[in-house]
């Protein structure tokens, strides 16, 4: 695989500029609102005006009327320039970032704007919706709980879990991302909870409990991308895009590689290549300073451990309990709460999940109780689907 990696793409594009608005149940506001909120932070952050962007890459997968990016269009007043939709299900935020650098490193333009914007709560329904294949015989009863609750089952069976032993470690994510959450000002669960709370949930798809599961919000986030040789015009500490990855497999499970077993997922492994080889990354357990991930469900963290080498197969469960990825841990994962706390307006979370990366490189996060000592390089990374497809960024605040 040689897509961008053998070229000079690492740190020729930054970001100058990010936004993000409160996550929830935002009955006060349209999406319009939510676009307009979250780009004008991001074009305060650059000091730059709405006029000054010559391309927009806008993420949504529930906007009305197949509306293509005339939502970002109206909102902002933005006209005469390509805005370009992708609705790529959870990917769709990182996509849409993967595009904005794409277009800035090509010469299309010198300021590209990503966006990713989501009004859930007003669909009326509970959960996303999505998470089974389109085989109308195989497929056709398994929702999103119950698909990534698979993972959980063959997780335990290959690896030689209990059930109790991997429900209290997936327990032990919760707390940790709830614990997060609730130093996250814009986050939409601010609740610290306890094991046995965690434990003594409702159950919602076996092993997965009520607490186990994200959930449904509305929010909005956006990026302001430059050339890298431009980004000290706007800012003294720009952050340089080092490398990004996606990657797409089967859509259904059963037409996978024969090895394909539920506890590992050919995406992320591919996405999370594709990212390390740009970046230059051979141990990201120890390189990485910090990463935002796709915890749809809490095994779907655990599940990401593993792929992107954060830990060794197998023992994702043994880091967990040893507190590896707590934030004063050696590798902090989700520090802002991730999905379990702001929920997941489905296009917006790639952004808004790379918001925080930003914002902690900066040593700029909103509540300075949750600032990372030191940190130099971070990750942000999306899963979506029945799963299968994924995607991923990695940000540093030096060049080199």
């Amino acid at each position: 695989m040689t897509y961008f990696a053998n070229n000079d793409f690492k740190d020729s594009v930054a970001i100058i500029g990010m936004g993000c608005t409160k996550f929830g149940e935002r009955w006060d506001v349209g999406l319009h609102d939510l676009i307009i909120d979250a780009a004008f932070e991001a074009f305060e952050d650059a000091g730059i005006k709405p006029s000054d962007v010559q391309a927009c890459y806008f993420a949504n997968t529930n906007a009305p009327n197949n509306c293509s990016g005339t939502p970002v269009t109206d909102a902002l007043k933005i006209h005469g320039i390509p805005v370009t939709r992708n609705e790529n299900w959870c990917t769709s935020g990182h996509i849409a970032l993967i595009n904005a650098c794409l277009a800035v490193k090509s010469g299309m333009c010198d300021i590209a704007m990503a966006i990713g914007a989501e009004k859930l709560k007003d669909k009326g329904y509970a959960g996303m919706g999505v998470g089974r294949g389109l085989d109308p015989v195989r497929e056709a009863r398994r929702d999103a709980p119950g698909s990534f609750a698979l993972i959980a089952e063959k997780y335990a069976k290959k690896y030689g879990y209990t059930y109790d032993e991997l429900k209290e470690a997936l327990a032990r994510i919760d707390i940790k991302n709830h614990a997060n959450g609730s130093l996250s000002p814009k986050a939409h669960f601010h609740n610290v909870i306890t094991m046995e709370q965690v434990m003594k949930a409702a159950m919602i798809a076996s092993p997965l409990g009520l607490y186990d599961c994200c959930g449904t919000s509305d929010g909005a986030a956006c990026a302001i991308i430059v050339r890298a040789d431009l980004a000290e015009k706007y800012r003294s500490d720009p952050i340089y895009v080092k490398g990004f990855g996606c990657a797409t497999d089967m859509i259904t499970p059963h037409y996978r590689n024969r090895d394909f077993d539920w506890t590992s997922f050919e995406s992320l492994r591919n996405c999370a290549k594709m990212a390390y080889d740009m970046a230059g990354i051979t141990n990201p357990r120890e390189q990485l300073d910090l990463a935002e991930v796709h915890d749809c469900f809490s095994i779907t963290e655990l599940a990401i451990y593993e792929d992107f080498g954060f830990s060794k197969r197998g023992e994702a469960v043994k880091d967990i309990q040893a507190g590896f990825f707590e934030r004063t841990g050696g590798l902090p994962v989700n520090v802002d709460g991730g999905l379990k706390c702001f929920g997941h307006p489905v296009g917006a979370s790639g952004i808004r999940m790379t918001y925080e990366v930003y914002k902690q490189l900066q040593h700029k996060v909103d509540n300075p109780a949750r600032q990372l000592e030191d940190p130099h390089l971070g990750l942000s990374q999306t899963f979506g689907g029945p799963p299968q497809i994924a995607a991923c960024m990695i940000l540093g605040n030096q060049k080199g």
